[in-house]
């Protein structure tokens, strides 16, 4: 079982940043990789970026590559995603994923077996 905890989510104005941590705990092994996926009001859960467990292998959603940067710090068994320039339509609910059953980060939420319970972030224009 893993276990993962969300935090960092609030309230910004467009433009501004935000910086969202998930920590993990459990039995996480070298095989599992990490996401962040992002899910508004009445819309579909999507992805937003996800990282190999040994930090080299990195994917971003299309709408978020170069403003926001997934990150971890092994020694806290912590996952970062650093959100820069922020806009209206990236208010939603961000999750924390992990998972390990497939050889790749896979941008598909059915790819990811551990979620968090999700942080609020809420970009006003």
């Amino acid at each position: 079982q893993v276990q993962l905890v969300e935090s960092g989510g609030g309230l910004v104005q467009a433009g501004g940043s935000l910086r969202l941590s998930c920590v993990a705990s459990g039995r996480i092994t070298g095989s599992y990789y990490l996401g962040w996926f992002r899910q508004a009001p009445g819309q579909e859960r999507e992805f937003v970026a996800g990282m190999g467990w040994n930090g080299i292998t990195t994917r971003y959603a299309d709408s978020v590559k170069g403003r926001f940067t997934i990150s971890k710090d092994n020694y806290k068994n912590s996952l970062y995603l650093q959100m820069n320039s922020l806009k209206p339509e990236d208010t939603a609910t961000y999750f924390c994923a992990a998972g390990d059953v497939k050889q790749y980060v896979p941008a598909a939420s059915s790819g990811y077996v551990y979620w968090g319970q999700g942080t609020a972030v809420t970009v006003s224009s």
